[in-house]
């Protein structure tokens, strides 16, 4: 797997540089800033971006606006971003240029290595990484169509933005894969979504509860 990380904190760049190094991992370059990470992903086409959302000139939305960017140039590119905080509008941004290979952890998270690992090959391998508290928070602000959702349906669909597939669910929630598959079903009637690719619903549902 070839990673570029983008990074402004000098020591956090070098922390994970060090860490995915030592995973047996290659990173091919550490930037501090958006203009250098484009140009990295231009130059070395990885297979997935580490990168901040705030960095340098402004601290704002320069690393999110990049990440976006950087996917429309590249859609081979799988982005795992992080941020200090749940960031609502950053979230969505990332997930409406395309759900597949795309991942928006909280930094705290990076300490804990076996699950930032995790996230990282789920992401890379085209899955969805959702940090728990981000999807804690974000269904906090949900909006009238999924207050129509079960407690149980709400685990679910919580679970589902975390990038789980029925499977894993099932085994989290320990109940059979089959009852996985009549709540995600529910779930699609609740919210109106209609009867076409399974996967493209299944996309839809979740953006739907993160823009919520």
């Amino acid at each position: 797997m070839r990673i570029v990380i983008a990074e402004d904190d000098a020591l956090l760049r070098e922390g994970l540089a060090l860490l995915l190094t030592g995973e047996g991992l290659e990173v091919v370059a550490a930037t501090p800033d958006a203009d250098g990470f484009l140009s990295a992903v231009a130059e070395h086409h990885p297979d997935v971006a580490v990168v901040d959302v705030r960095m340098p000139p402004t601290h704002t939305d320069e690393g999110i606006r990049a990440a976006v960017k950087a996917r429309r140039l590249h859609p081979e590119l799988a982005v795992l971003v992080l941020s200090a905080y749940v960031e609502q509008a950053f979230a969505t941004s990332l997930l409406a240029e395309g759900a597949h290979g795309v991942g928006y952890l909280l930094k705290e998270r990076v300490g804990r290595v076996e699950e930032f690992l995790d996230a990282l090959r789920r992401v890379a391998s085209g899955g969805t990484a959702m940090d728990p508290e981000v999807v804690s928070q974000l269904f906090a602000r949900r909006s009238d169509p999924l207050e129509r959702l079960t407690v149980r349906e709400r685990e679910v669909l919580a679970l589902m933005a975390e990038g789980l597939g029925n499977t894993a669910i099932a085994e989290r929630l320990v109940v059979s894969d089959g009852a996985v598959q009549k709540h995600i079903r529910s779930i699609f009637a609740k919210l109106d979504l209609a009867p076409t690719d399974q996967l493209d619903r299944r996309v839809a549902a979740v953006l739907h509860y993160l823009e919520s």
